[in-house]
């Protein structure tokens, strides 16, 4: 007589069965396009390899590693803009956003028109925003027009996208003002799905508002503020779309960034060995920020 346990195990293998047939498709495409590359990238990265090249690829251990730290300036730069904007917007751009979704989850006339408007930004396309904005960053553009109204005439004029002083924070706040709307809402979500039992036991012990928002939202919010914190730290370490449209990683290289000098290396200039050598140091510097991001947020009992 079988088991009860047989009897149950082959509905469930059948499940299991069903289950890697129905997500099959999405595996074979996170393997072509994510596994691979992944394994290429490690590969190529100890070798010399170049996009063109008569020469078949000859393995040179660490060579490409040592060339990015010692004798690659770029490099180095590109690191430290890099971290420079990532130290900048994360938590600018998640403080705008925690500030923006409380203004409104607040129960106020013409929320709802005021929250579309927020993220109309988050559905246009990088790239159709970065042109837009050089337009704006120009010497006759709109944010040099308008400083010389409010300024009486007395504002000269700033090229903001050709000065190493101001090409950097230019894209910074195109980038804050672009992506802050989507963070919005997922901050609101956060603060919807707390208890307003909470907020009720809070005004009947007299807190007031900081207080509320101390004790009880953002110990709330605990969750979303780690998911938060690690997908803007993520993309802002990975700026590329902004620097390639709006100024090419110039001028004097005050805007290159790690994932635009690897591009640049590996396919405009061929060096695909060197490239992805770049591209696995951007790789191992994103994992440990957001493991000791992680680490840093995590419950503490």
């Amino acid at each position: 007589m079988p088991s009860v346990t047989g009897r149950r195990s082959k509905p469930l293998r059948k499940e299991a069965r069903m289950a890697w047939l129905m997500s099959s498709p999405a595996l074979i495409l996170l393997l072509l396009f994510m596994g691979i590359p992944i394994l290429l990238t490690f590969a190529l990265s100890f070798t010399n390899a170049r996009l063109i090249s008569p020469n078949p690829p000859s393995f040179i251990g660490l060579s490409n590693f040592v060339r990015a730290f010692t004798g690659d300036p770029t490099f180095l730069r590109s690191l430290t803009n890099t971290a420079f904007f990532a130290l900048i917007v994360v938590p600018c751009q998640s403080g705008l956003a925690l500030a923006l979704a409380v203004l409104v989850n607040a129960k106020v006339k013409g929320v709802t028109a005021f929250r579309t408007m927020i993220f109309m930004p988050v559905v246009t396309s990088m790239v159709v925003v970065s042109i837009l904005w050089s337009f704006f960053y120009e010497d006759d553009g709109l944010i040099n027009s308008m400083l010389t109204t409010v300024t009486g005439g007395a504002w000269t004029a700033v090229a903001w996208l050709n000065n190493p002083g101001t090409a950097m924070p230019a894209i910074i706040a195109l980038s804050i003002w672009q992506a802050v709307g989507l963070h919005m809402i997922i901050w609101l979500s956060g603060l919807q799905g707390i208890d307003p039992v909470l907020y009720e036991a809070a005004d009947l012990d007299g807190a007031n508002a900081w207080q509320r928002f101390r004790y009880v939202t953002w110990p709330g919010l605990h969750s979303t503020m780690v998911f938060i914190l690690v997908t803007i730290t993520i993309a802002a370490l990975g700026l590329f779309v902004q620097v390639d449209v709006m100024t090419s990683g110039g001028p004097q290289d005050a805007t290159s960034t790690l994932v635009y000098h690897a591009v640049r290396k590996g396919y405009r200039e061929q060096d695909m060995g060197y490239g992805s050598a770049i591209s696995l140091i951007f790789f191992v510097v994103v994992l440990l920020i957001s493991l000791i991001q992680r680490w840093l947020t995590r419950e503490k009992d």
